[in-house]
């Protein structure tokens, strides 16, 4: 079945026709041809996307994105912890919330929606807090599309002797990174972003020593990151309740293409392409990004709504969906915005169509004129 539009939006996201045909197949999940030739090869995979060196696993979780965060937050911080956050959009925020949730103890920077961290403010919270076990950060924070510098945080935090969770919800697979080399002990993502899969499920690659740490620190016994991983571990990818067994499968069709298309760097390439043709056609016809292009992620981009009093983002929404392309209403929470993704089964041309397509609903125009 041909798909009626484009998603461009941060995930669900447009996939392949391969990725939504190997959902047809039903999956027994005792079976070792889906246990270990396909649990198992994507448990793997995902851990060589991640980094280069030895003494790092991987662990799937039922559930949305935000149950892997939670689940990550909720197993590896025990009752002495606290963990420093970064907020600079709502998925930082999130980590925070969750944290207040679970009865977590929780240091927040928060240095506004448009803004990256800084150095000072991190090594000023770990200086003065030593009870600070635990630094999360948002890689991509796609409220706005922020790429956040992870690299010096992770330093810094390591310097300190703290345990760095890194949500690479939206850049990983999609951004080259090598989690090792970065200091990164716990790193999680979803099925439905950069790996082109969808929704049903998300994953954390640890490194396996701090998570062997993690026996019986959970909050809750569905999130058990340590108990899921334990189980796969022992039983070759079997997990502990039922498995999303076509997404699983769908996945592992991702991970296969983004092999063919050339690997991380390849897809990097890609999207990047479709950002600066994004950026570059959306300003010729008047558009404004949020962020200054040096904060821009090859992800996701904010720009500002139209000054004109008859533009409604539903109406130009509505425009946009008729001619083939689903986009993103804004989340910030001080500037009236929208946002377009461009990662996914998207390429440079769709992009250029959809330059077309903006064009065509900027019915305010008309009306002004």
């Amino acid at each position: 079945m041909k798909n009626e539009y484009l998603l461009l939006t941060p995930g669900p996201l447009s996939t392949t026709p391969t990725v939504r045909n190997a959902m047809l197949k039903d999956w027994c999940t005792w079976d070792d041809e889906y246990n270990i030739d396909v649990v198992e090869v994507i448990r793997d995979k995902l851990v060589a996307l991640a980094t280069e060196k030895s003494g790092y696993t991987s662990v799937l979780m039922q559930g949305s994105g935000t149950a892997s965060v939670e689940a990550t937050i909720g197993s590896v911080i025990d009752k002495n912890g606290k963990l420093l956050v970064v907020d600079n959009g709502a998925y930082g925020a999130r980590i925070a919330q969750i944290a207040q949730y679970l009865s977590i103890p929780c240091h927040v920077i928060s240095p506004g929606e448009t803004a990256q961290p800084t150095l000072s403010e991190v090594e000023n919270a770990l200086i003065t807090d030593p009870s600070i076990t635990h630094v999360a950060i948002v890689h991509c924070e796609t409220t706005t599309g922020m790429l956040n510098p992870i690299e010096p945080i992770a330093v810094l935090a390591k310097q300190h002797n703290k345990i760095v969770i890194l949500d690479a919800m939206s850049s990983f697979g999609g951004i080259p990174m090598d989690i090792a080399d970065l200091g990164i002990d716990y790193m999680i993502s979803s099925a439905n972003k950069c790996i082109q899969g969808v929704p049903g499920f998300g994953f954390v690659i640890a490194k396996q020593s701090e998570l062997e740490q993690c026996k019986g620190r959970a909050r809750s016994l569905t999130l058990d990151l340590y108990d899921q991983w334990d189980c796969m571990e022992k039983n070759q990818g079997k997990w502990r309740f039922t498995s999303p067994t076509h997404t699983v499968r769908a996945f592992y069709q991702a991970l296969l293409e983004l092999e063919i298309e050339g690997g991380v760097t390849a897809r990097h390439t890609r999207y990047q392409t479709n950002q600066t043709t994004l950026v570059s056609g959306m300003r010729g016809l008047g558009f404004e990004p949020l962020l200054n292009d040096e904060l821009h992620s090859p992800i996701i981009t904010s720009f500002y709504s139209p000054a004109h009093d008859d533009y409604q983002f539903k109406e130009f929404y509505a425009r946009l969906k008729v001619q083939g392309f689903v986009i993103y209403p804004g989340k910030v929470s001080n500037a009236d915005c929208f946002r377009i993704g461009n990662i996914g089964d998207v390429y440079p041309k769709d992009i250029q169509r959809l330059i077309s397509a903006v064009e065509n609903a900027m019915y305010w125009e008309t009306v002004s004129a």
